[in-house]
């Protein structure tokens, strides 16, 4: 189990206490972390972006729990676009939509804190996976799409 750990741990260490504090304020004082509606529009959008993350996130969910414990480098999927996207799906298009669907801007700014979180974060855990993984994990490094998000 501790191969499908990753540095989620870490990540909520410096999240988790940011998102309290910011619901308590976001509770006591609404007015100062409205987005000014949600309008129509940002309803709709919020929804679409919202599905492509859950999507995005449960994909890979899936593949971590059926692939890594078999020691296989997931490739396909998330995968193939960005080296981790758990944290990008959850960070850049599950939080900051959530806050905008519910009239804040608490759910960008907690975003923008897990995924520079994430970024610091990842390149301890891609040298742990480069020494699990040896020579697959380079080459699937150089094969990512995007391997900078």
């Amino acid at each position: 189990m501790k191969a499908l750990e990753g540095s989620g741990h870490k990540i909520a260490l410096l999240t988790l206490p940011f998102l309290v504090v910011g619901l308590i304020l976001n509770i006591a004082f609404p007015s100062a972390f409205g987005v000014g509606g949600p309008s129509t529009a940002l309803l709709v959008v919020s929804l679409a972006v919202l599905a492509v993350g859950v999507a995005t996130w449960a994909s890979s969910v899936f593949l971590i729990l059926t692939r890594v414990p078999r020691g296989e480098v997931i490739t396909r999927g998330p995968y193939a676009m960005v080296k981790h996207p758990l944290y990008t799906a959850v960070a850049l298009l599950v939080l900051p939509w959530v806050g905008f669907f519910f009239d804040s801007w608490l759910g960008a700014a907690l975003g923008v804190a897990m995924y520079l979180r994430s970024r610091i974060c990842a390149t301890e855990e891609e040298s742990s996976l480069s020494k699990t993984f040896g020579r697959a994990w380079d080459d699937y490094c150089t094969s990512v799409r995007i391997p900078w998000l």
